[in-house]
């Protein structure tokens, strides 16, 4: 089977990628990633695939690598709110432009299986309860609202066209090769070096943590075990508030409060993210890597890798 890995390079698509070689010995895997500053070649195994520097938006470059794929599993995207709220343009070239460029190409090419990797932001904020997959998208982002269009897209190319394509929507992701502008990285590789941290508002806000290990499984599953056209939340089922995940960082770096320096609120912040993850659950699903231990191990990671970390951290 051959199986192309847009956005490869990156902390999740890589985690894939590791997987697909340690388990997958018939696949043959091409990596495709633009490799911006988020993507990183020292992320991927060192051999096993193909790698191919590029975008998903170019169209002439998709119709010379695409034909032959049997599977498509999408990973690229911009994916930091701040910049989008910052600099929403290149999040719509990639997020939906690149989406629709790559969707074309992949029909064009009789792609056996699409699977587009979404995020719970598409849901926008939740008070109580958990999102079902069937709930609307109302997203509260510019990031959020360029995934919402795409998952809409995909939608589009299954029903227009009768492709086979899937999606996965999973909660906030924490694991090795993280770059650290996300709330994890950025806090342990701060502390690692003496740097207080930034907790936006009251600290109040709530995500469900999943571990990318956990997020890789449940994509492959999707992908073996899944229904074309259908949308698959992947949740880690451990809910903390930002100022609950900056205490147990503290205390795993060896730090106190007086390290963690209260911002201004994000403009737009979402309170509360959760996913109802009860319909992959029916596909045999759940989630194995402990918070708590996976929490650790992440920190560990962090504290044994400076040197992959420490051209994208600002000066102390």
């Amino acid at each position: 089977m051959n199986i192309l890995v847009t956005g490869g390079a990156g902390f999740i698509g890589s985690q894939f990628v590791r997987d697909l070689v340690d388990h997958d010995e018939g696949a043959r895997i091409t990596v495709l990633d633009k490799l911006t500053y988020a993507g990183n070649q020292a992320n991927l195994p060192d051999g096993g695939h193909h790698f191919v520097r590029g975008d998903i938006a170019d169209r002439d470059m998709l119709a010379m690598l695409m034909p032959g794929t049997d599977v498509v599993v999408n990973f690229a995207a911009e994916t930091h709110v701040d910049r989008s709220i910052t600099d929403s343009a290149g999040f719509l070239r990639t997020n939906v432009l690149g989406v629709q460029t790559l969707l074309e190409a992949a029909r064009a090419a009789d792609v056996t299986t699409f699977l587009q990797v979404s995020t719970d932001e598409v849901y926008g904020s939740i008070a109580e309860g958990s999102w079902p997959e069937t709930d609307p998208l109302l997203p509260n982002s510019p990031y959020a609202a360029a995934k919402a269009g795409a998952d809409l897209l995909c939608r589009s190319y299954h029903r227009t066209y009768g492709m086979d394509v899937r999606v996965t929507r999973c909660s906030n992701n924490y694991g090795p090769y993280q770059f650290p502008e996300k709330v994890i990285p950025l806090f342990v590789t701060n502390l690692l070096r003496g740097v207080p941290v930034p907790l936006y508002g009251d600290g109040g806000n709530v995500r469900d943590w999943l571990h990318v290990a956990d997020h890789c499984r449940g994509i492959r599953l999707v992908l073996s075990k899944g229904e074309p056209g259908e949308v698959y939340n992947i949740g880690g089922g451990v809910e903390l508030s930002n100022r609950e995940l900056t205490e147990r960082l503290l205390e795993a770096c060896g730090a106190d409060w007086s390290m963690v320096r209260q911002v201004p609120d994000r403009l737009g912040h979402d309170r509360r993210y959760s996913v109802d993850h009860s319909k992959i659950q029916s596909l045999g699903y759940a989630p194995e890597v402990d918070f708590a231990a996976g929490l650790t191990e992440t920190v560990q990671w962090y504290r044994d890798n400076p040197s992959w970390w420490a051209s994208s951290v600002k000066p102390a």
